[in-house]
């Protein structure tokens, strides 16, 4: 059983994500706030997370970007599902210093041109049964000895014109 505190901080997190969003507007966002903050019981927070919209599935994150370069580096927060897409552009993720949610993470890319560079931990295990490829191969050399508890990366989807690059970092 949950305390009230516990069910207040879910609420506030639910109410600031929905805003993140663009769910709500900036007066929405007080309005549900001040309710949650000065609910006296657990049920009176059921009238306010009834009201915001139906929260996406834990895990799953979508970069996006019609043209131009999507970039993620740095100790970002890896979901368990990560959607790439980019219709023109290159995309440079760098999962090397990146906090994984889960130790296996599906990353889906749907590229029309330009490539991809993806660099992965040392100890990471790459998969990339599900990737087609239209104009170039994949470059990718898996790590003679495999590292043991890092994470498994699989990637899948599909690039046009452009060249995957898959390297583990060197720390």
């Amino acid at each position: 059983m949950t305390s009230l505190s516990d069910d207040r901080d879910a609420a506030v997190q639910r109410v600031q994500e929905a805003y993140a969003e663009g769910h709500l507007s900036h007066a929405e966002m007080d309005g549900h706030l001040q309710q949650v903050l000065t609910a006296t019981t657990s049920a009176a927070l059921e009238p306010v997370l009834a009201a915001l919209p139906e929260q996406r599935r834990p895990g799953t994150a979508t970069i996006g970007a019609a043209g131009g370069r999507i970039k993620r580096g740095g100790a970002w927060r890896v979901p368990r599902f990560l959607k790439v897409e980019s219709a023109y552009g290159r995309v440079r993720l760098d999962l090397s210093r990146a906090v994984f949610e889960e130790p296996t993470v599906d990353i889906e890319l749907q590229l029309g041109t330009g490539g991809a560079r993806i660099t992965v931990p040392r100890d990471a295990t790459v998969e990339l049964d599900g990737l087609h490829t239209g104009w170039k191969d994949t470059r990718y050399r898996p790590r003679r000895s495999p590292g043991s508890g890092g994470p498994t990366i699989r990637i899948t989807g599909a690039l046009g014109y452009g060249r995957l690059k898959i390297r583990h970092a060197r720390r």
